[in-house]
């Protein structure tokens, strides 16, 4: 079981969208290890709820639309509502939802999220994306750092949150 689950995630072929594969590429290089499993994929689907139920804590990166260019969000996910019909673009929330739902428990989980500026058909990604990933990088890095060097199994706070960090 894995202590550490980042799940980066969006079409690396639509420019900006593919930053999650490119920051889950290089947290594989800085968090290898049996304490971290690092996953790429094109959305969100049912078969995470797996994995996410046994980590200790789950980052989503994810490009964003809205908001400047480069600027980096991280953000406290929250079990939702979803309907079983669709599993076609789940958001985290709902993959907490089935954790808790299928295997009885979900762990403290955050969205990394990078502003993009272009989501059209490409593999490049933009200046403000390219210069802001390192950024993102460290703070995943320092977070999951955090997990992974606290003397307890679990460095949340009675309200879930990571004890080191105030997310907005």
């Amino acid at each position: 079981m894995a202590r550490i689950l980042i799940i980066g995630y969006g079409n690396p072929l639509r420019s900006d969208d593919g930053l999650g594969w490119r920051a889950a590429t290089e947290l594989s290089r800085k968090l290898s290890g049996e304490d971290s499993d690092i996953l790429s994929c094109h959305q969100l689907t049912p078969e995470l709820a797996a994995p996410v139920s046994t980590a200790e804590v789950v980052f989503f990166i994810d490009a964003a639309q809205n908001g400047e260019p480069g600027d980096i969000r991280c953000n406290t996910v929250v079990p939702e509502t979803w309907n079983p019909r669709f599993s076609h673009d789940l958001s985290p929330g709902a993959i907490l939802t089935l954790a808790q739902q299928l295997y009885g428990s979900f762990p403290p989980s955050f969205v990394v999220s990078l502003c993009g500026r272009c989501f059209e058909h490409g593999k490049t990604l933009s200046h403000e994306v390219q210069v802001s990933i390192p950024h993102l990088v460290a703070l995943v890095e320092q977070m999951a750092g955090e997990v992974l060097h606290s003397k307890t199994r679990n460095a949340t706070d009675t309200d879930g949150h990571l004890s080191a960090w105030t997310v907005t």
